[in-house]
């Protein structure tokens, strides 16, 4: 299709939304219910985005507001960030706080919102806005009626009705899977809770048996490789069955096979502190988010357990200590948009406590964060001529980000159980049409998970790539072509550079020691950390491992080993997260 034909495309959507939300509005104004059976509540959200919302402090795309007694909506309408306050998401950290004072501000936020666009107007009218609107309704129903400050409920049954009635027929619509499962599973909940709808429930809940084989496939795993998305589609498969199966609805059992392919695929990508890894636009996941997944997901069957590679993903585990790997080449076409140029990227994290990371997702600070956190640079992996390991293209319209471009075509990956561990061999071939090198990179964990040794190779492979890369070096008169390898840790990680070794030290008193053979140089810079969920992005610091290609052949071998010092039993009872909001405030 080309661009103008889907810009046109675009459009249709938008009037579409906007004649469906009407439609809608206008059919509930004349018909709606005045009563519902409420669900039982089963979001959550961050009191600490709650309490910054108590204080008046807003962060809208990678501007911080200082706005107290303001509604969120008159609160930079310009930036298309903006839109997303529409979705209600701040409910959730409204309830999560869930004193008087929070349920007041929460009241007063609906009351409004309901006023001026819930006859079907106004930027909240799209089928992701709509979607997480009719979740948070149904969620926090019971919190929006109690005190003094109450809202009726006949007002927001009709909200709930126009949402449903608009969902039903702009579902469709949705690109993204995760958004998709949300829409069916707010009409599930909504069918059952709404008097006349029931009939309506089986009918979507065939709709989402379909989306499910469709989005997670027959290994688990989903097109992006986002591993937070995959699980978000499990976190709405089990609330639409749990609501199915308390209306005395047996849910229909593709459901429970698909959390059965996704859930080993889950365990897989989870660090040791029960985070998920962060990579293709992923973060971490809610808190306890994962672990309520798999709880409700069971127990592995026998022979099931996690397997050695999911959904392109690598995981080595020994002691404390876990490793996690991009080892596949990453989402292509439209799956792509938000993906990250992350081949072989690695995280490591000891016990609760992060180690090595990724810059993160990146999403909801802006366009230029986003677009930055995608290159090989914000991940802990090699550079190479500070060109990423895959390019973005062009974005096409209505869509979240530009399209992956020039990716790996090829990307190696084979583990081998060794006597002393395990050793873990990936390649991809990202620079081989540009440069003509093929970058390996070979990681050995030790059986008590004290000691990751690693090696980055560059390497020609035929005669044709020897070619490419003599043109290459043409360029660069003598002085070879620039390569680095990065370590980007954790906000709470402390790093020192001594004899070009890297100490490092984290919160529960551990320490580590980042050492190297074949850099040229080693140097200690400010990184950055995105949490998606946080004010500002958070400083930190990066380990660049400096390498120059003057041949054929580029190899650095280095090895991050836990000092003797540190007991393998460590008892970590510390508090697990970043530094406190006036630190960070200051940072910022």
């Amino acid at each position: 299709m080309t661009g103008q034909g889907i810009l046109s495309r675009t459009r249709r959507q938008a009037w579409a939304d906007r004649w469906s939300a009407r439609r809608a509005a206008l059919l509930i104004a004349l018909t709606g219910p005045s009563a519902i059976r409420w669900p039982e509540p089963r979001l959550a959200g961050d009191p600490r985005r709650g309490r910054w919302l108590l204080e008046g402090r807003w962060r809208i795309g990678a501007e911080v507001f200082e706005a107290p007694g303001i509604m969120p909506w008159d609160l930079a309408p310009e930036m298309p960030e903006a839109a997303a306050l529409h979705g209600w998401d701040w409910l959730d950290d409204l309830a999560a706080v869930g004193d008087a004072r929070a349920r007041a501000l929460a009241q007063t936020w609906v009351r409004d919102w309901i006023a001026r666009y819930g006859r079907g107007t106004g930027p909240g009218w799209t089928p992701a806005l709509s979607a997480g609107r009719l979740l948070r309704l149904l969620g926090h129903g019971a919190f929006l009626r109690r005190g003094a400050d109450a809202l009726e409920e006949p007002v927001l049954v009709r909200v709930v009705a126009r949402d449903a009635a608009f969902l039903a027929g702009r579902w469709r619509s949705l690109a993204r899977p995760e958004m998709r499962f949300a829409a069916l599973t707010g009409l599930i909940q909504s069918g059952i809770a709404l008097p006349g709808r029931s009939a309506s429930v089986e009918r979507i809940g065939r709709s989402l048996v379909r989306e499910a084989k469709r989005a997670i496939d027959a290994q688990g795993g989903t097109p992006s490789r986002n591993p937070e998305a995959l699980l978000a589609c499990v976190g709405h498969i089990l609330d639409a069955s749990h609501a199915m199966t308390a209306a005395g609805r047996p849910p229909p059992p593709e459901l429970a096979a698909a959390v059965a392919r996704a859930a080993p695929v889950l365990r897989t990508l989870r660090h040791a502190d029960g985070s998920l890894a962060r990579f293709h636009g992923g973060g971490r996941g809610g808190e306890g988010a994962l672990e309520q997944v798999l709880a409700a997901a069971g127990r592995p069957s026998v022979g099931g357990g996690r397997p050695p590679l999911a959904m392109g993903y690598l995981r080595l585990a020994a002691g404390r200590t876990t490793l996690i790997a991009d080892a596949a080449p990453p989402p292509s076409g439209a799956a792509s948009c938000t993906a990250h140029a992350s081949t072989l990227a690695i995280e490591v994290t000891s016990g609760r406590r992060p180690l090595i990371v990724n810059c993160g997702p990146g999403h909801g600070f802006g366009r230029d964060w986003q677009r930055a956190a995608r290159a090989t640079r914000s991940h802990s992996a090699l550079e190479l001529d500070g060109l990423s390991s895959s390019r973005l293209g062009v974005q096409h319209p209505g869509e979240e980000g530009a399209r992956l471009v020039e990716a790996p075509r090829r990307v190696i990956a084979e583990i081998t159980p060794l006597s002393r561990g395990l050793r873990a061999e990936l390649a991809h071939d990202g620079w081989r049409a540009s440069h003509g090198l093929t970058c390996a990179r070979i990681l050995r964990l030790s059986p008590d998970g004290s000691r990751i040794e690693g090696e980055d190779l560059l390497t020609t492979l035929t005669r044709a790539d020897g070619e490419r890369l003599d043109r290459a070096l043409s360029g660069a008169r003598g002085l070879g072509l620039p390569a680095a390898v990065r370590f980007h840790f954790h906000p709470d990680v402390e790093a020192e550079l001594e004899d070009h070794m890297v100490h490092l030290g984290l919160p529960n008193g551990e320490r580590w020691v980042l050492a190297q053979e074949g850099a040229v140089d080693v140097t200690i810079e400010p990184s950055v950390h995105l949490d998606p969920g946080a004010l500002h992005p958070y400083p930190a610091l990066q380990a660049v491992l400096h390498l120059r290609v003057l041949g054929a052949s580029t190899r650095l071998r280095w090895t991050l080993t836990r000092s003797k010092g540190t007991s393998g039993a460590l008892r970590d009872l510390g508090p697990v997260g970043f530094r406190d909001e006036s630190s960070e405030e200051a940072s910022a």
